[in-house]
């Protein structure tokens, strides 16, 4: 979720680790011993069919100093001298047991965001510590036959007063936003260059550029979709036929479905997925004040969002997925949303990450908060014929 969604408290204990700070040295880079492979002659089609369910490993390698309940003051910070780690958002460090219970419930895809702008020197260098530890969570899923997605998260926008940087720069001085950008992700990129195509690179998160006026903000996202990708291709390694996340027009079905959207040339056919996020409505995904979901108003609606993505971009030969989503309400609402969604989308060969910022699934017991919500998505994936029905 992009910074202007981060609404829900976060816990109020901070688990600070202390980081020697570096440049990112390749010669102090671990050994990777789980993600090597070989990229498979296959499509994006074919790539995203293959995945079922889909988990976000939300608020821990995306945290970052920022203000959360957007009142202009830094109300989530490292204590002074201390590096911004994993938990600062209130979540534990992660485990592999982690990945081991998300496996045996069936989930087979997990999108990892990570905000990096708290992890730079003075020269935009990652800093090693940082750098190691994404690739050892990284590592944790790859391992584990997982696929995975990385990305740029809070790096975007919503609190450029204290970090963000993506969106306020390339509106301002592109040149200089590109040089940074481009650092970066060849950064990444030289990391990960040898992993299998179980990994894929997600260009950004909920990015737009209103106030542009709509021909100079899409141009403005295309033109840094087109950027990543073509830094992505030239880096090297496996990088030369990764599968590649574009994201959308603030990853809003409606907005990234318009004709001013432009997904980026490629060097290499059929590799390119377009990602969007859906919390519709609002008042029930984020918000938290609509306690229902389910009415015929409403089903039509995700209904034709979803055929929308069919038209635009599966028809087409471009593949999608939700890269977040997430329901409010008593359990049965939940379910019923999370249910339906993820089929119309499994149908069209799409998946569905369910944004999880710990209040799904509780990270220190490695129990579900919520009974029944994997068996519904287990039920949504299977392929077989059936009514989705909201419980008693």
């Amino acid at each position: 979720m992009s910074s202007k969604k981060l609404l829900i408290p976060a816990a109020g204990f901070i688990i600070a680790a202390a980081f020697f700070l570096t440049g990112c040295d390749a010669s102090k880079q671990p050994q990777n011993t789980t993600g090597i492979g070989e990229m498979r002659d296959i499509t994006a089609v074919e790539l995203v069919k293959e995945m079922k369910i889909g988990w976000n490993l939300g608020n821990t390698l995306d945290v970052c100093q920022a203000d959360r309940n957007g009142d202009g003051k830094l109300d989530e910070h490292a204590e002074e001298g201390e590096e911004v780690d994993e938990t600062l958002w209130g979540n534990v460090m992660t485990t592999p047991e982690l990945f081991d219970k998300l496996k045996a419930d069936g989930i087979n895809a997990v999108r990892i965001p990570v905000t990096w702008r708290d992890h730079l020197d003075e020269k935009n260098n990652i800093k090693d510590e940082w750098m190691n530890r994404v690739q050892e969570i990284v590592d944790y899923a790859i391992s584990r036959d997982f696929y995975v997605i990385i990305n740029m998260h809070h790096d975007g926008g919503g609190d450029p007063k204290f970090g963000a940087w993506i969106i306020e720069t390339a509106k301002s001085d592109y040149d200089a936003f590109y040089t940074k950008y481009s650092k970066m992700w060849k950064q990444i990129a030289e990391r990960f260059k040898d992993y299998s195509d179980r990994l894929i690179f997600e260009s950004m998160n909920e990015v737009g550029f209103d106030g542009l006026g709509d021909n100079k903000a899409f141009d403005l996202l295309n033109k840094i979709n087109q950027d990543f990708v073509s830094i992505i291709r030239t880096s090297g390694g496996n990088n030369e036929k990764r599968h590649l996340l574009i994201a959308g027009y603030w990853t809003d079905v409606a907005q990234t479905c318009k004709s001013d959207f432009k997904m980026p040339e490629d060097t290499i056919e059929n590799h390119l997925i377009v990602s969007v996020h859906y919390y519709t409505p609002y008042e029930f995904c984020i918000a938290g004040s609509q306690k229902t979901w389910g009415s015929d108003s409403e089903i039509k609606l995700m209904k034709s969002k979803m055929n929308l993505m069919k038209t635009t971009f599966v028809d087409k030969g471009i593949p999608f997925i939700i890269g977040e989503y997430s329901g409010g309400g008593p359990a049965k609402e939940f379910i019923y949303f999370s249910e339906y969604l993820t089929g119309l989308c499994h149908d069209m060969g799409a998946c569905c990450f369910l944004w999880d910022n710990g209040e799904n699934l509780n990270r220190s017991t490695l129990k579900w908060r919520v009974d029944g919500l994997m068996e519904a998505l287990q039920r949504a994936v299977s392929d077989e014929k059936y009514e989705v029905t909201k419980a008693e």
